[in-house]
């Protein structure tokens, strides 16, 4: 079977779109023993991220094990995780908190 996501931390709530992904499918992103199933809520871009669990507002979105950024709102498992729901540290919450030069 032809891998459709990725994984790129265990510690990661978020997975990276392969391909273009529908709504209803189903997605099987796994590393290192950590697996999960996940029914899509919404279409996925190649190259976007999806949710793996709840997520819920305020809290960290992690990729490549570390945050980066913020949920804007409650985000479910298998919704699109982008700007409309995600604050990007790179600019938003850094630039905030440190000023123009984060």
């Amino acid at each position: 079977m032809k891998k459709r996501s990725i994984l790129l931390n265990e510690k990661d709530n978020v997975a990276t779109a392969l391909t273009d992904l529908k709504a209803g499918e189903k997605v099987y992103p796994e590393l290192n023993g950590v697996s999960y199933e996940i029914e899509l809520r919404e279409d996925i871009q190649f190259a976007h991220k999806f949710a793996l669990r709840d997520i819920a507002q305020g809290e960290e979105v992690l990729k490549y094990g570390m945050p980066i950024g913020k949920a804007l709102q409650d985000i479910k498992a298998g919704e699109w995780v982008h700007v409309h729901n995600c604050r990007s540290h790179r600019f938003g919450f850094h630039r905030e908190k440190y000023g123009l030069n984060a």
